[in-house]
């Protein structure tokens, strides 16, 4: 047996021009449980069939199809104990039109793809109930304005279309959080990075924040910050996140404040801090902070500020930690370079 092969976690198992199977590897042995073994032929090792009863070496016809087939795509096939495998085939063969030198079949359960599947219809599923809730109080608005519009007074009108751009505004923003999770994923998004300075950046967005909000909300910025090097928009956005999180899950007063980093790090840069006066996050469950559709507690949002937060600053060559504020509370604490250490000084 071939050792290397032992070290793969798909089941392998390969045979050669005239179905003899030469190599099996432990993962294979594993997962066929018919005695599988060098020697034997193909259709006896690999012994699976469909739901139809079909056996998979006749219904396969890897020596006896089309010459220019390579391969098979992965299929689902079944132990007589009615256990799921995924059977993938490669053909051996010189050319197009010459004759068969081997075959190697790759096994895997389905667990994996049922996994992927579970995420794939989570993800679904809290997309749909994130939308569903604007969209219904547009419709409903919408509906009603119809239906009434002479019944109603300017009031009547102005609140439900005040209602209505809100719940837009929200879907949009949705929306976009769920491209930025998309181009984070596939490592796409884009950044058109440029000297930013600290403090009015930040004033700037706690100025839009305050707007929408009867919480205090301080800010405390050392007189010495260095500029960092960011995308205003990925900048804006980091900020707005970390602050309306502590807004939605903080109670009191919010604090925020930047000093610039210390020398002995290896990069310049500001270290600033996003503090609440709630109940904290424990250190059980802080790694999953940053993972997509987190959430803490029973109150609104996405639950993808933190992960886009974290792609974001990641992404700028930053970082993101966190802590306990001094009041008991969370504290996320973002250090922000005054130059990507990743970029020379040409800016590539």
């Amino acid at each position: 047996m071939d050792l290397n092969l032992d070290a793969l976690p798909d089941g392998v198992v390969v045979a050669d021009k005239a179905g003899t199977v030469t190599s099996v590897n432990r993962a294979a042995t594993r997962m066929l449980r018919t005695g599988a073994g060098t020697g034997r032929h193909l259709a006896e090792v690999v012994a699976l069939q469909d739901r139809g009863g079909n056996d998979w070496f006749s219904c396969s016809e890897v020596y006896d199809g089309r010459a220019l087939r390579s391969g098979i795509p992965e299929q689902s096939w079944f132990r007589v104990d009615g256990t799921e495998l995924l059977v993938t085939v490669n053909i051996l063969r010189e050319g197009p039109q010459a004759a068969v030198d081997g075959v190697v079949v790759c096994l895997r359960t389905s667990r994996a793809r049922a996994r992927l599947d579970r995420e794939r219809s989570d993800l679904v599923a809290t997309v749909a109930h994130e939308l569903r809730s604007p969209l219904t109080g547009v419709k409903g608005f919408v509906a009603t304005l119809l239906s009434k519009w002479d019944k109603l007074s300017d009031e009547q009108k102005k609140l439900m279309l005040t209602t209505v751009n809100s719940d837009a505004d929200r879907l949009t923003r949705l929306i976009a959080e769920l491209l930025d999770v998309a181009r984070i994923d596939t490592g796409r998004l884009s950044l058109h990075a440029r000297p930013l300075d600290f403090a009015p950046a930040v004033e700037r967005v706690l100025e839009s924040v305050r707007a929408g909000t009867s919480r205090e909300i301080e800010f405390a910025p050392a007189d010495d910050l260095p500029r960092v090097t960011a995308d205003p928009d990925k900048f804006v956005q980091v900020v707005t996140n970390l602050v309306e999180n502590a807004v939605r899950h903080g109670e009191g007063l919010v604090r925020v404040s930047a000093e610039a980093v210390p020398r002995q790090q290896p990069f310049a840069g500001v270290v600033f801090h996003v503090d609440d006066e709630g109940d904290g996050i424990s250190p059980e469950i802080r790694s999953r902070v940053f993972t997509k559709f987190w959430k803490h507690g029973t109150r609104g949002g996405s639950g993808l500020g933190m992960y886009i937060v974290h792609g974001l600053v990641t992404a700028h060559g930053g970082s993101v930690d966190i802590g306990d504020a001094p009041s008991g509370g969370a504290r996320i604490t973002v250090t922000w370079p005054e130059r990507d250490p990743r970029i020379d000084d040409a800016g590539h």
